[in-house]
């Protein structure tokens, strides 16, 4: 096993390859791959350009080092060092992945590339990788592993111990899997307990009946929801009839909080939900973003057009214009925070959305006291910076300011509340639609406010 290491060394180990790669040094670049951990070069890999990318991977001592790099590259990182490889090459490569490696890899090739690999697969090995690419992505059926460890329930303590010790290569035995002779899952039992037993007994005497499942269509965010929620290290995957499948790995747990919690935080930012915009063509990136941005241009136009409305006000009293900015800043700031804080609730199951009344006014009551506090301060420094010229105008930005905020808190809170209970992913609610509603809205209230307190 290769040694991590930390970032510093990573800093250093980046700039030394790059000078190798400049002078074309194969051989000291191999013997630096060599001894560094494939997370890492990974980690390298994605700052380098394509080609270099290729050279690295190229350059990789083995099948079995190339197939640990490939586990932790991105799909478009993926996609580029195995662009030029040979099919046969690519095979041997997939020798040392899982089934559920291998399945999540050749979807992202070309389908005459994917099925010239598919036919270079023997068995069992194709009747696996079949089986996952045949579930739906982003479901406990697509991330499930193949390989893992499973014994009929009237086994003996014994044998299974046997059994066990005669797949020291299998690195997915958390727990020992039990079922009947139908291969339904019938219970569950930790090595501790097992190595712990009288030989005598069997695996339905000592197994754990109550256990938790998932099917094959279950949502991948549900599978890593219960294993954050109980701690398990795996999860056992079924089908309708209770057969036994696979099971769902804690390292793979950890790769679905990373993914849905970067799609959740890019959706909020409005620039969609592509995991790997960063290693986008500009182009690619615009077309990705453009219809959030059009949807806060709608707002704008919008709010605009209040202002528009409210021309006669404006040239009156001119002032008003200032603290326009001060409105829908304020609001669009208290607005972000409560979808922010809903829709990551709803994400780690700690916003239960058959409570939302609750959470719902509890929000409001936030925005109140803080638009009330916010609002004091403002409405002071109003009459400060205009001098009191215009009476009762620093009342007018106090109260706008704090209906802002409460309005604010209201649609953050409720907008991705309600898309979660319509079945739409609620981070889609932040970003450009809450904060283009909130806009809309404050700038309206403000120019009502004025009216019926200073005309």
């Amino acid at each position: 096993m290769k040694k991590a290491i930390f970032s510093t060394e990573i800093s250093l180990l980046k700039t030394t390859i790059e000078r190798l790669l400049r002078r074309k040094a194969g051989e000291n670049l191999t013997k630096i791959i060599r001894k560094t951990h494939p997370a890492d070069i990974a980690l390298l890999m994605r700052g380098l350009n394509t080609e270099n990318q290729k050279i690295i991977f190229r350059l990789s001592p083995t099948f079995a080092y190339r197939a640990q790099v490939l586990e932790e590259l991105d799909e478009s990182l993926i996609e580029n060092v195995l662009s030029e490889k040979s099919v046969a090459n690519i095979s041997k490569t997939f020798q040392y992945l899982g089934a559920n490696d291998q399945a999540t890899i050749i979807s992202m090739l070309p389908e005459k590339q994917q099925a010239a690999i598919l036919e270079r697969l023997e068995g069992e090995d194709l009747e696996d990788v079949e089986e996952i690419m045949s579930y739906a992505d982003d479901s406990a059926g697509s991330v499930m592993t193949k390989e893992t460890f499973m014994l009929n329930q009237n086994t003996t303590i014994k044998n299974a111990i046997a059994q066990l010790q005669s797949f020291p290569e299998n690195e997915k035995v958390f727990y020992v899997y039990v079922v009947d002779d139908k291969e339904r899952l019938v219970g569950v039992l930790s090595l501790r307990n097992l190595v712990t037993s009288k030989n005598t007994k069997k695996l339905h005497e000592i197994m754990i009946k109550d256990i938790h499942t998932v099917t094959s269509d279950t949502d991948q965010e549900e599978v890593a929801k219960i294993v954050a929620q109980y701690n398990y290290l795996a999860l056992p995957v079924v089908n309708k009839q209770n057969k036994f499948l696979g099971i769902v790995t804690i390292d793979d747990v950890v790769d679905i909080i990373r993914q849905e919690a970067s799609e959740d935080f890019l959706q909020m930012a409005g620039v969609g939900k592509d995991r790997e915009i960063l290693l986008k063509s500009p182009l690619k990136n615009a077309q990705a973003r453009a219809p959030w941005i059009f949807a806060s241009l709608i707002g704008g136009i919008c709010a605009a057009a209040i202002i528009g409305y409210f021309d006669a006000l404006l040239k009156e009293i001119i002032v008003l214009a200032a603290f326009i900015p001060v409105i829908i800043g304020m609001g669009g700031n208290i607005g972000t925070q409560s979808s922010t804080i809903v829709v990551r609730g709803l994400a780690t199951g700690r916003v239960d959305i058959g409570n939302t009344v609750n959470l719902v006014l509890k929000e409001i009551v936030v925005g109140a006291i803080l638009g009330v506090l916010y609002g004091t301060l403002i409405g002071f420094a109003s009459a400060f910076i205009t001098g009191n010229e215009v009476e009762n105008f620093g009342l007018v930005i106090g109260l706008s300011v704090v209906c802002s905020m409460i309005i604010a808190t209201a649609v953050g809170t409720s907008v991705p509340l309600l898309l979660k209970k319509l079945d739409f992913d609620p981070a889609i609610s932040t970003g450009p639609f809450v904060t283009t509603a909130i806009d809309i809205l404050g700038v309206a209230l403000y120019f009502i406010i004025a009216t019926s307190i200073l005309l």
